[in-house]
């Protein structure tokens, strides 16, 4: 599950431990333990040599602390289960559904960032390590969706850079 923020796409605590919500302690533990290895800044040192793919892996390894912290404790885990299922319900207006060729593209460094205009004149935006993060791959104008996770998706809510409008990004493998 994939919540969205005002500009950025973000991922709950149960997919950073890599746990279902039903999750029992044990299992968050071991979740814990497992991406703590992973993303550890002590492991990282000899194997990371660009400091911006440094800090990268620091905020994923304080994700993990802040999911640790949140889900271990019972109360603090009620409280996030009641917030979480809470910004699930809330309706979501969609002003328009766009594919992934319908979106303007650009090219920086590595990354590739699409985008959509807005009528406000501003932005909605997504870039490939978004997508990949959601398991969504491009290879050479081919979109591929990786198969190994339990949710495939096949449309993303985007919000604009500005105002409240948001765009359905409908993925399509077969492209």
């Amino acid at each position: 599950m994939l919540l969205m923020g005002k500009n950025s796409i973000q991922r709950t605590h149960y997919d950073v431990l890599s746990v279902r919500e039903d999750a029992s302690y044990d299992e968050i533990r071991a979740g814990y333990r497992a991406a703590i290895l992973i993303s550890h800044p002590d492991k990282l040192h000899r194997k990371v040599d660009v400091l911006d793919l440094q800090h990268k892996q620091e905020e994923k390894f304080l994700d993990v602390q802040k999911a640790w912290e949140v889900l271990s404790d019972s109360k603090s885990r009620a409280n996030y289960d009641r917030e979480l299922q809470a910004s699930r319900q809330v309706v979501e207006v969609v002003y328009d559904e766009v594919e992934l060729g319908d979106m303007a593209m650009e090219t920086l460094d590595d990354v590739q960032e699409f985008f959509y205009q807005c009528r406000c004149g501003d932005y909605f935006l997504v870039t490939s390590l978004e997508l990949g993060e959601m398991g969504i791959s491009l290879h050479e104008n081919r979109v591929e969706i990786e198969t190994s996770s339990e949710l495939s998706p096949s449309s993303v809510l985007l919000p604009c850079g500005s105002c409240s409008l948001k765009i359905c990004l409908i993925i399509d493998a077969n492209r």
